[in-house]
């Protein structure tokens, strides 16, 4: 893979803030305010000096300094931020796929702590937390009326130390008592599975560090389970609620794809950042391929969707995904603290913006989504898209196609836990996991073989 200009990466961010992030980066100057900067600094003084002496009850200044920067970078736009120290320590411990946990995933229904799936091989797992449990306490301490956010912290700590959750099980008349012991948790960013007909499947859960390297250790197991020559007919790659991730790892899993061309190019202020290009020779450069993406597909995934339709190597399956195409810049600032800054927009290798608009998928499967979902365009100070909107050609050419799949409760399990996948597809719950299985073997894998 060829890059210019310098290297970059997207990730999920704390609290479920969507992002791209660059490191050592040049940021371009902005011209120089008609105020000089230390004329602000004076202001921003006296209103800390007068708070302190005058406020109500005292103040750490330390909160307020803090507080100051973090509504300066928060006027920006939804994905500028600032971290504290350990706010720092927690973002790096998450693109990084490692904290001291239980290891579960978790999601939230009707305003119940609900427990997706365990990770496999977790102290959870182990101590018999199951798919479908209700997390009502944590240590006897209620939290069904807690943010995500803070319940998720308290079930993390120092590995060792045991951690007691209260669980309202379906079909148990009393809640369970479930003690488990701390751990080191590694959460896998890749799963897979060899389904009927010599088709992989392969769950991309985020970017993190190493994810490249898991992708092509996944295609190589799949081909070692295919009977005979080991060769895969096609490929499903599952995008459905990826946040993103490390854009450079997005990148090598797009090189693996492509044998040629542009991956994505960055701009701002007027001109071109950033261009990646793929390399010849990949794992799946010849392999049939079908990516499915919905409402929470963003930012590093969508980069990877796009490029792959640009190139007319695979149809996305599913809904319109989140529509975050922007860069933010990693700064370190003093005293362990740390600041992301949007730099940039991101654009597919045929020059469409994602910023706002997202990707409409060639097949557009109608599923049972929350009508109250907020996607890029809905948040507050977005940053508008510039350039053209994605268009989708549809699986025969002529356009996107949509298909109403109803109802789909199982999905969520099956995203977290490759194992409930059926060896069959067309046989399992997941409509939209059928449609793109369907779709690979009925429509891309023969047109691949008819050299189309």
């Amino acid at each position: 893979m060829r890059r210019t200009r310098f290297g970059l990466l997207a990730a999920l961010l704390s609290g479920g803030v969507l992002g791209f992030w660059l490191r050592d980066a040049t940021v371009a100057t902005a011209t120089p305010p008609p105020i000089a900067v230390f004329s602000v600094t004076e202001q921003l003084g006296q209103t800390i000096a007068q708070i302190e002496r005058g406020y109500v009850d005292p103040v750490e200044r330390t909160r307020l300094v803090n507080g100051a920067i973090r509504g300066m970078v928060n006027e920006l736009d939804p994905h500028s931020s600032f971290m504290t120290e350990p706010e720092y320590k927690a973002f790096h411990e998450e693109s990084e796929g490692k904290f001291a946990g239980i290891g579960v995933e978790l999601d939230t229904r009707d305003g119940v702590l609900l427990v997706v799936a365990p990770i496999e091989g977790s102290p959870a797992e182990a101590a018999g937390v199951r798919s479908g449990d209700r997390i009502i306490a944590i240590d006897d301490v209620d939290v069904t009326a807690h943010p995500f956010d803070r319940v998720a912290r308290r079930m993390r700590g120092v590995p060792g130390t045991k951690v007691k959750l209260g669980i309202a099980r379906p079909g148990e008349k009393r809640p369970l008592s479930i003690e488990i012991q701390r751990a080191e948790i590694h959460v896998p960013s890749v799963s897979s599975k060899l389904l009927v007909g010599d088709i992989g499947y392969i769950r991309l859960k985020q970017f993190q560090e190493g994810t490249a390297d898991e992708f092509v250790a996944h295609v190589g197991r799949l081909r070692d389970a295919v009977k005979g020559q080991g060769a895969l007919a096609g490929v499903l790659i599952d995008m459905r609620a990826n946040p993103g991730g490390f854009v450079d790892e997005a990148t090598s899993i797009a090189d693996e794809c492509l044998d040629e061309g542009v991956i994505y190019t960055t701009r701002g202020r007027g001109r071109v950042l950033d261009e990646a290009k793929a390399e010849r020779g990949g794992a799946l450069v010849s392999t049939p391929i079908v990516v499915m993406v919905n409402e929470w597909t963003a930012s590093a995934s969508e980069l990877l969707a796009g490029a792959l339709r640009d190139h007319g190597r695979a149809l996305l399956v599913g809904s319109p995904t989140f529509g975050k195409g922007s860069v933010q810049a990693i700064l370190n600032l003093p005293f362990g603290a740390g600041m992301k800054l949007t730099i940039a927009r991101y654009y597919t290798p045929r020059g469409s913006a994602i910023q706002a608009h997202g990707l409409d998928p060639d097949l557009f499967v109608v599923t049972n989504v929350d009508p109250n979902i907020k996607r890029e365009h809905d948040l507050e100070g977005h940053l508008t898209g510039e350039g053209k909107k994605p268009v989708p050609k549809g699986p025969d050419g002529n356009g996107p196609k949509v298909i109403d799949a109803g109802v789909q409760d199982d999905v969520p399990v099956v995203l977290a836990d490759t194992r409930a996948i059926p060896d069959d597809p067309r046989k399992g719950k997941d409509l939209v996991l059928n449609t793109a299985y369907q779709t690979l073997t009925d429509v891309v894998i023969p047109r691949a073989k008819r050299g189309k």
